[in-house]
């Protein structure tokens, strides 16, 4: 069979691989979305913690998620996903730092998880149990945070998705989420991989086709839309589209982001952007940990803190220790 060509579709140079999010549009069908491939980046993140497999799915899910809605922030600042919950994975936080950097943990029994493991209850609103997921974004210290919150009673992060993108923006939203765990030839052990896609629906509204929404580009879409091919129709035609996708596809690591969306929507006319590099980052260092056992704790706390003549901090996200002389502090005070 042909290779396809893809430059009609706004691809005209080499097809992007993993750690990418991709935006993309259809014109015809008033929609536009992302796609997000995570490889290297999503395995750094597990890998540097003992999780129990479904602990780790789910927080690639939620990495996965907090990666394609983080990465349509047109400003340098943080968008920050976390869920509270009375399940056996009872909070787990996601900091995508604009623009490309991400980091993530998760909080779980582990007698309740090995329960669940036992009685393959393993479907993620059961994991997750009932509380809430909040989304902030947080442009810096000059500015308010905004927050949506979602609750979560027994549904997971897919849904949770949907539900805030329509109760908080009123925007029609699709959310697909995939985590894998994939063989390299050499390796001794296996990788994680995960995939994601968004998609969003928007209407022609007066003199607008789309909004501009941040991150996505100044993208020129002409109203390309049948006028007598009604909004419904349209959504109806693209959540059709979408529901094809399958979770082997958006984790194959022979299968672009663009490639993929070509199988999906070529008909309608998809055309896909420059892709935008994602990278496993932390945000913690010896100063800022420093600066905190400074500022928050007084000399009597910090004596209590050390073991064998010092203070030990490790990091929640990627597990490096940091190490202090509680003395060392006395002279800055």
């Amino acid at each position: 069979m042909a290779k396809a060509d893809l430059s009609q579709f706004g691809l005209d140079r080499a097809e992007s691989g993993d750690d990418v999010v991709v935006p993309f549009t259809l014109d015809e069908l008033d929609c536009r979305g992302r796609s997000v491939r995570l490889a290297n980046s999503i395995d750094l993140i597990l890998s540097r913690h003992n999780y129990p497999d479904p602990v780790a799915r789910l927080l690639a899910e939620a990495t996965t998620l907090a990666a394609l809605i983080g990465s349509s922030l047109k400003f340098d600042g943080r968008f920050i996903l976390q869920t509270q919950t009375d399940g056996p994975i009872d909070m787990i936080v996601v900091d995508f730092d604009a623009p490309d950097g991400m980091r993530g943990y998760a909080r779980f029994d582990r007698a309740a998880i090995n329960k669940a493991i036992a009685a393959k209850t393993l479907d993620a609103g059961t994991l997750l149990g009932n509380g809430h997921l909040a989304m902030t974004i947080d442009q810096g210290v000059h500015t308010d945070r905004y927050q949506g919150i979602v609750k979560l009673d027994g549904i997971g992060l897919e849904e949770a998705a949907r539900h805030y993108f329509m109760q908080s923006e009123q925007i029609p939203t699709e959310v697909r989420l995939a985590v894998a765990e994939h063989a390299e030839k050499g390796s001794t052990r296996t990788h994680w991989r995960a995939g994601g896609l968004l998609l969003q629906f928007f209407p022609k509204a007066g003199e607008h086709v789309f909004p501009d929404l941040p991150g996505d580009g100044d993208f020129d879409n002409p109203d390309m839309a049948d006028p007598h091919y009604s909004e419904l129709d349209r959504w109806s035609e693209a959540k059709a589209l979408f529901s094809t996708l399958s979770d082997a596809e958006m984790v194959d690591p022979g299968l672009s982001a663009e490639r993929l969306l070509f199988r999906l929507f070529h008909e309608r006319g998809v055309r896909v952007f420059a892709p935008q590099p994602l990278e496993e980052r932390c945000r913690c260092s010896a100063d800022r940990i420093e600066a905190m056992l400074a500022e928050s704790f007084n000399s009597e706390e910090r004596a209590e803190m050390a073991v064998e003549g010092q203070i030990e901090v490790v990091c929640e996200f990627c597990s490096t220790a940091y190490h202090f002389n509680p003395h060392q502090f006395e002279s800055k005070n």
